[in-house]
């Protein structure tokens, strides 16, 4: 499969399910656009691995806010000239039940999962071709109620997502944009792991009949193939990565 001088924007692209997909076009011949909020060194680093400073830019800029937005992709237009694939992969996952949810935390999840990700797409359309492509990323939590209440927050917005890829793709169909979200089930990265015990992470791998987490690896294929020309006919779907966790 080539992506062969595909620009491919991936926010959240230092670590994580971010930088596995960022790693996986670079293979395919993709140049990659690495949007980071804070640790330069993971951006610069991954960078370095992907190689050639003509195929790769590292911009920081938080996502949650519309003009660090528009810097991004102004950024991006600037060093390739297009976009060809948006992954708005970016995003926080409180876990609070509902009496511990406050105003603030409920403003700046919705404004990173959901407001970072509308946006990104409304500001890279207009440098996008036909044959384009949005990739949101979900979480297969979002389909689920056999899962504690403290995921309500963070699933609620991935819904908001869900929804967003729906009518965008009938949106963009006219302009041959595809419009897809992936949903990952429970995924080894740092944010995940963060503050579960190896108690609870056991008993979370139990859940998936091949008994373990996705590796990163794992959801940037499928992200890979949703940005390739095989998958030009597919459009408006939630495709989920979870290895049987969620059905």
């Amino acid at each position: 499969m080539s992506l062969q001088d595909k620009v491919v924007l991936i926010t959240g692209g230092s670590k994580g399910i971010g930088r596995a997909i960022a790693l996986r076009v670079a293979s395919a011949g993709a140049k990659i656009v690495i949007n980071y909020s804070r640790d330069r060194s993971a951006a610069d680093s991954l960078a370095s691995e992907i190689g050639s400073t003509d195929r790769v830019l590292a911009v920081q800029a938080d996502v949650s806010k519309i003009p660090e937005i528009e810097k991004l992709v102004d950024a991006a237009v600037a060093k390739f000239g297009k976009i060809d694939v948006l992954v708005p992969n970016a995003g926080t996952m409180p876990l609070q039940p509902l009496a511990a949810i406050t105003e603030d935390l409920f403003d700046r999840t919705y404004a990173l999962n959901v407001k970072g990700p509308l946006f990104l797409a409304q500001k890279c359309i207009p440098h996008m071709l036909k044959g384009g492509r949005i990739i949101f990323i979900s979480t297969g939590i979002a389909r689920s109620s056999a899962l504690p209440g403290v995921y309500m927050l963070y699933a609620s917005t991935k819904g908001d997502v869900e929804q967003m890829t729906r009518g965008l793709a009938k949106e963009m169909g006219a302009k041959g944009i595809t419009v897809n979200c992936v949903a990952p089930g429970p995924t080894a990265t740092d944010l995940f792991m963060e503050g579960k015990s190896e108690a609870m992470i056991k008993g979370i791998e139990a859940q998936s009949p091949f008994g373990r987490l996705a590796d990163p690896g794992d959801i940037a294929g499928v992200v890979a193939f949703v940005a390739g020309e095989e998958a030009g006919w597919v459009s408006g779907q939630v495709i989920g990565a979870n290895g049987a966790a969620f059905v």
